[in-house]
C-alpha cells in the first residue's frame, strides 16, 4: 500500500492519545473516556487495516459469495465472483514477495540470454519494434546498458512529443513502443 508508513504514524499517535487519554479520564474526569474509547477504535482499525487482515476478510467474503453464487447455479452477470486468474491486490511487501517467487518463472519464458551475460526480454508481441529496430529507433548501440537507454528514451522523446512545436504523435508512438520493447520492467 502506498500510504502504510503514514497510516502506522497516525496509528502510533493514536494510540498514545489512547493512553493519555484513558489516564486523564480515570484520574481526572470520567467523561473523557469516551474519547479515549473513540482513539481507541480508530488505532484498532488501523491496525486491522495495516495487519492485511481487513483486506483478507474482504477477499474471503468475495469468494464465499461466488461459491454460493455458483453453488446455486446463477452464472455471469452481477455477482458472478471473481474469475480464476483474477488475483487480489496486495500492498508493497507481499506484490514485491510475490513477484519474486513467483514472478520468476514468467521472467526466464520473456528474457532471453545474449551477448555479454546480460539478459534481455523477448518481443512477446509482434505489434512491436524488433530489438534491433528499438535501438536504432533511439539511437543506440545494442550494447547500451537499462540507464543509456532511459536517457536515451526522454531526449528522443523531448524532441518527438505531439505539444512540440517539431512534435510528431506517430513518432512519439515509435519511440515509447522502442523503449517498451527494451525495458526490463
Amino acid at each position: 500500500m502506498q500510504y502504510d508508513g503514514l497510516t502506522k504514524g497516525i496509528a502510533v499517535v493514536f494510540g498514545g492519545l489512547t493512553v493519555v487519554l484513558t489516564a486523564v479520564g480515570l484520574l481526572i474526569n470520567p467523561a473523557v473516556l469516551f474519547l479515549a474509547l473513540m482513539f481507541g477504535v480508530s488505532t484498532y482499525f488501523m491496525y486491522y487495516h495495516l495487519s492485511g487482515k481487513m483486506a483478507a476478510n474482504l477477499y474471503e467474503r468475495v469468494e464465499r459469495q461466488a461459491a454460493q453464487n455458483t453453488g446455486t447455479g446463477r452464472r455471469g452477470g452481477f455477482g458472478a465472483g471473481p474469475r480464476e486468474e483474477w488475483e487480489p491486490p496486495r500492498d508493497g511487501r507481499r506484490a514485491r514477495r510475490s513477484r519474486a517467487t513467483q514472478g520468476g518463472q514468467r521472467r526466464r519464458r520473456q528474457r532471453s540470454q545474449t551477448a555479454g551475460g546480460r539478459q534481455r526480454r523477448q518481443r512477446v508481441q509482434s505489434s512491436g519494434p524488433s530489438p534491433a529496430e528499438a535501438y536504432r529507433q533511439l539511437g543506440l548501440d545494442p550494447d547500451a546498458d537499462q540507464s543509456t537507454i532511459k536517457r536515451a528514451y526522454r531526449e528522443k522523446v523531448k524532441e518527438v512529443h505531439p505539444d512540440t512545436d517539431s512534435g510528431s504523435e506517430a513518432e512519439f508512438k515509435q519511440v515509447q513502443a522502442a523503449y517498451e520493447t527494451l525495458t526490463d520492467d
